[in-house]
């Protein structure tokens, strides 16, 4: 697998309207998304472990009971945004969409 790629301003620009939901939040691609419940939320984290692992990216997640915020960046990039954070950003989301 290549190693991430930083993206720049411009492609930043271009690459968030196609990232429904997801907004930059300083050097972090962020999105949250909500549960019935505690057990859902961590669930749906548990569903996709396995690709984040595949994909040697391990997002910060953070439960709030019925919600699940995710904060996308790479630390050893010196937390930029990468290509590798929108493919992940674009498989989180399509696989919340599948559940629902």
């Amino acid at each position: 697998m290549d190693k991430p790629r930083p993206l720049t301003p411009e492609e930043l620009e271009r690459v968030m309207p196609r990232l429904t939901g997801w907004t930059l939040d300083g050097h972090k691609l962020t999105r949250e998304f909500e549960f019935q419940d505690f057990v859902e939320s961590l669930s749906f984290i548990n569903s996709l472990v396995a690709f984040f692992e595949t994909v040697d990216h391990h997002p910060d997640c953070h439960i709030f009971y019925g919600k699940v915020r995710f904060e996308l960046s790479r630390y050893d990039l010196g937390g930029k945004v990468t290509d590798r954070d929108v493919e992940v950003a674009k498989h989180i989301s399509g696989t919340y969409n599948a559940r629902t």
